[in-house]
C-alpha cells in the first residue's frame, strides 16, 4: 500500500456534532418525568452506604475529606462536588425538620 496523497479510495470527512453526546446528557436537561422518579426513588430507598459515610463527614466538619471520598466514589472532581453539595443539602433539609 501506498502513503501518499492521492493513493486509495477518496472518502468525505464525516461530519461531527457540535457538542458531545456526554455534555447533552445529564440531570439538568432530563425530562420533568425522570426528575420526579428520581425524587421518589431517593425518598423510598434512602441512601446508598457510600451517600451515609459523605454525611457522616459532613456532620462532623471534614468538607474537604468528603470531597475526597466522594471523588474516589464517583470518578470526577465536578460529579464529587455536586454530590457533596446535594448531600449537605439533603443534611440541612433534615435539621430544618427536627425543629
Amino acid at each position: 500500500l501506498g502513503s501518499a496523497q492521492k493513493m486509495g479510495k477518496a472518502t468525505a470527512c464525516k461530519e461531527r456534532p457540535t457538542t458531545k453526546l456526554a455534555k447533552r446528557k445529564g440531570p439538568k436537561r432530563s425530562g420533568s418525568k425522570v426528575r420526579a422518579v428520581r425524587m421518589l426513588m431517593e425518598e423510598v430507598a434512602g441512601f446508598s452506604p457510600y451517600e451515609k459515610r459523605i454525611i457522616e463527614l459532613l456532620k462532623v466538619g471534614r468538607d474537604k475529606r468528603a470531597l475526597r471520598f466522594a471523588k474516589r466514589r464517583m470518578g470526577t472532581h465536578l460529579r464529587a462536588k455536586k454530590k457533596r453539595e446535594a448531600l449537605g443539602d439533603a443534611l440541612r433539609r433534615a435539621r430544618v425538620a427536627k425543629k
